[in-house]
């Protein structure tokens, strides 16, 4: 699979996985009252966009044709 992210989208990937990666942690932990169905899908969306963002390739936008490499 060729790199199919770059630019401002695998920064804004890597900055707001990041976010929920840590908001999903801190809401399985009992830190922010949330609830567990919330804290998982925001620490599975979080690390997606963590590893689509520093992989550089995204298999949604490979499906759809996008490529923001360029």
């Amino acid at each position: 699979m060729e790199k199919n992210v770059g630019g401002i989208d695998r920064t804004t990937r890597i900055v707001v996985g990041a976010f929920l990666t840590v908001a999903g942690v801190a809401g399985l932990a009992g830190y922010w009252a949330v609830g567990i169905a919330i804290g998982v899908a925001a620490l599975l969306v979080g690390v997606i966009l963590v590893v689509t963002g520093t992989t550089q390739k995204c298999p949604i936008n490979e499906a759809a044709g996008v490529d923001t490499t360029r």
